[in-house]
Parts: C-alpha cells; sequence; structure tokens
C-alpha cells in the first residue's frame, strides 16, 4: 500500500513562514512511497526537522538514515 507524503508536512502549511515561502501548489507536492518508509521517515525526524532539511526528494533519498531505513524495509516480506 503507497501513502503521500508531503515535502512540506501539512501541520505546518497554515504557519506565516510557509505561506510566504511557497505557493499553495508548491506546499501540497509530494511524494508516493510505501507505508513502511512512510512511517520510518515520521519516526526518525519530527515535522520542523522534514521542512526544514528534508524538503525534497533528492534530500530524502540522501538521507543517511533513511536509507538505512529503506534498507531494512527492502528485507521485508509483503504482505498481501
Amino acid at each position: 500500500m503507497l501513502a503521500f507524503h508531503h515535502l512540506i508536512p501539512k501541520k505546518l502549511h497554515r504557519r506565516t513562514r510557509y505561506k510566504k515561502t511557497y505557493s499553495k501548489a508548491e506546499l501540497n507536492e509530494g511524494i508516493w512511497i510505501c507505508r513502511l518508509c512512510h512511517d520510518g521517515i515520521h519516526s526518525h525526524y519530527g515535522e520542523m526537522a522534514l521542512a526544514k532539511h528534508l524538503c525534497t526528494f533528492e534530500q530524502i533519498k540522501a538521507d543517511p538514515n533513511i536509507q538505512r531505513h529503506s534498507e531494512w524495509v527492502a528485507k521485508q516480506k509483503v504482505k498481501s
């Protein structure tokens, strides 16, 4: 099952800094990833860290914690 991961967490969309810095379309950008990867991203980082430092797909892919988690996920059995 896939989950939509907002590159800028929705919780922060209403904050003035993000409203002024990003368009509505940019705030709603995201990626479709598996549920285990999505949960892993949010278990490693808080919303503010994600918004400030991991707000692009390239930054997410390059992060060592997320890479390690993704390697673990790849070894898990797929549930149907």
